[in-house]
């Protein structure tokens, strides 16, 4: 326990405390011993064997949870802790009840081979049984290596404590010796690294108390498993309130950025969503706000990053998300300011095509209901993409300041133009007037609109009372896919 503390971490049991409401925790087979005799381990029996499992309350709700106890064998994972975290999880999916995990352990026991490693396999079926059944939440705080990481890699969101944990397939030491390649810990698996480069996790937090905390919070944007509606907010924030500051929020200048976050706050409930991978892939932005006291997933471009472009990343963080609120009954709302996907080789060699389609197969794919509203940019295949009509969305707004076209007007008129351009004695001059035709006539919402496309072009101060009026509007929709087994989403 000392080690622990001195190390800037809490204890197992200090954990599970913490997390649960006060005095709900229900401890399940606290007396469990591993059946090991070899290697000296019949001298080392400790009761529960590395492993803090049962039940408890989190603001009033029933959640299953377990911790791993550094403090014991390493917390490493054996046959018979591998069977207790197994236990709470098949209780979860009976119970319709949330499971989260506590991470914190050296790996596999190597005293017991493949009895460990088939304790692993066990907890990795159930989580992929459990995956849309009931949210699993994984907090790693300390180390997670080899095998252990594929149980949080399956599970919906991911919490790192910055500094004090890690996870990798293989560490620095058989890097080193395989590839030559010298590499920290904290480099090779820290916190930023998976919230920042990988994408492996979703939240980084700067200690134990502040991930729990997160998690306690996270929990309160999602129904207990995929028959419930998520909890009711609290908040007093009027319905109807408009938001004078949206009008002139868009710049003049097609081409000057401003921050999407900036219309998330002023338009949800008391200005709070809880922002999903903040730190990875930049361009897009996903998380979980409030309209009208119900919860909803926010996905929105971010044109202060890369001009709000779809890149790889973007795409694969984007389409995750939405599948997830899909999964769980959580009404979807898109903010689209999206002038296409990102341009160049390292894109295309790595796949865009096959990437892109996840985000585009996600939205398609969702029943729930689903808003979007255009500020500014609508181009290309993006437009397709970014939750448009023509993938089921049910209610599509457009600001007044919306383009939607195949391309921006620049870019269309050099291709429609390009003769008239080159035999202009003034090309810059024919240039300007023609790009303010194409705008005028097609880089519009009115075009889009016309069609029915766009349902209503909105004016910025009124969005909050019309995405509320709209999701309500939507409350009782049904909508289903053909029969089948499961699609295939381009992994």
């Amino acid at each position: 326990m000392a080690r622990q503390h001195a190390a800037g971490k809490l204890t197992a049991r200090e954990r599970v405390e913490l997390f649960f409401d006060a005095g709900t925790f229900q401890e399940l087979d606290k007396l469990v011993t591993h059946r090991c005799l070899d290697f000296g381990m019949d001298e080392q029996v400790v009761p529960g064997d590395g492993v803090v499992a049962g039940r408890g309350r989190v603001d009033g709700r029933l959640v299953y949870a377990f911790a791993q106890d550094f403090t014991v064998f390493g917390g490493s994972l054996s046959e018979t802790n591998a069977a207790k975290i197994v236990k709470i999880m098949d209780l979860a999916m009976e119970s319709g009840a949330p499971v989260v995990g506590l991470n914190d352990s050296g790996g596999a026991r190597i005293q017991e081979g493949v009895l460990s490693l088939g304790g692993y396999a066990d907890i990795f079926l159930r989580n992929t049984l459990a995956s849309g059944v009931v949210p699993q939440i994984s907090a790693i705080m300390g180390p997670c290596a080899g095998g252990a990481v594929y149980s949080p890699a399956i599970t919906d969101f991911t919490v790192m404590v910055d500094q004090t944990s890690y996870m990798f397939i293989t560490g620095p030491d058989v890097i080193k010796t395989v590839t030559l390649e010298e590499v920290t810990k904290e480099e090779l698996g820290g916190a930023m690294t998976h919230n920042g480069k990988s994408g492996v996790a979703h939240f980084v937090v700067p200690d134990d108390e502040e991930c729990l905390a997160l998690i306690r919070g996270l929990l309160a944007y999602l129904p207990s498993n995929n028959l419930d509606d998520p909890p009711a907010g609290t908040g007093t924030d009027p319905v109807d309130r408009a938001e004078e500051s949206l009008d002139t929020l868009v710049p003049e200048n097609p081409n000057h950025p401003y921050d999407m976050r900036d219309v998330i706050r002023a338009v949800v409930d008391d200005g709070e969503w809880l922002e999903v991978q903040e730190h990875y892939a930049k361009n897009i932005l996903v998380g979980f706000a409030r309209l009208g006291g119900k919860s909803v997933g926010v996905v929105a471009n971010q044109p202060a990053h890369l001009a709000g472009t779809l890149d790889i990343d973007a795409s694969v963080k984007g389409a995750r998300f939405v599948r997830f609120c899909d999964a769980f009954n959580i009404p979807l709302v898109t903010f689209e300011d999206v002038p296409g996907f990102l341009p160049g080789t390292q894109q295309e060699f790595g796949g865009i095509i096959r990437h892109g389609a996840k985000l585009l197969y996600a939205f398609a794919e969702a029943t729930v209901p689903k808003v979007t509203v255009i500020t500014r940019k609508a181009y290309g295949g993006a437009y397709c993409v970014m939750a448009s009509k023509h993938i089921r969305t049910d209610v599509n707004f457009a600001w007044p300041s919306a383009e939607i076209a195949v391309m921006g007007p620049e870019g269309a008129v050099n291709i429609l133009y390009k003769r008239e351009l080159d035999a202009a004695e003034d090309p810059d001059a024919l240039r300007a007037e023609k790009v303010a035709e194409f705008r005028d006539k097609l880089a519009n919402p009115f075009v889009a609109a016309g069609r029915g496309y766009i349902d209503e072009v909105i004016q910025p101060h009124m969005t909050r009372p019309k995405l509320i009026a709209a999701l309500r509007s939507l409350e009782g929709k049904r909508d289903k896919n053909p029969p089948k087994k499961h699609g295939n989403i381009p992994l």
